[in-house]
């Protein structure tokens, strides 16, 4: 399936308007919305304190506070699977 990045806008009626000319054949396509988030910065007084996760090696100790637990149906192989897909174009 081949991809394309486009900007665009949803109107007040809720009309998808595709902001450049997309020159593709004709047919079916699925389509992937994905609407910016606000910045962090504004959201760091509203979130809870996030449990602190411990690790015996100090180098990574500041790199865990930075990052997200991963979340309970996280499956390492479907991610496996799909880097290789993504790498080798499958």
């Amino acid at each position: 399936m081949q991809a394309y990045k486009l900007n665009a806008t949803i109107d007040e009626s809720g009309h998808l308007i595709i902001d450049e000319p997309l020159n593709i054949a004709p047919g079916k396509v699925e389509v992937i919305i994905l609407q910016p988030v606000p910045s962090l910065e504004n959201f760091t007084e509203s979130q809870p304190e996030k449990p602190k996760r411990q690790t015996k090696i100090k180098a990574l100790q500041s790199w865990f506070e930075k990052t997200q637990p991963t979340p309970s149906d996280f499956d390492p192989d479907q991610a496996r699977w799909e880097a290789l897909k993504e790498k080798h174009n499958l």
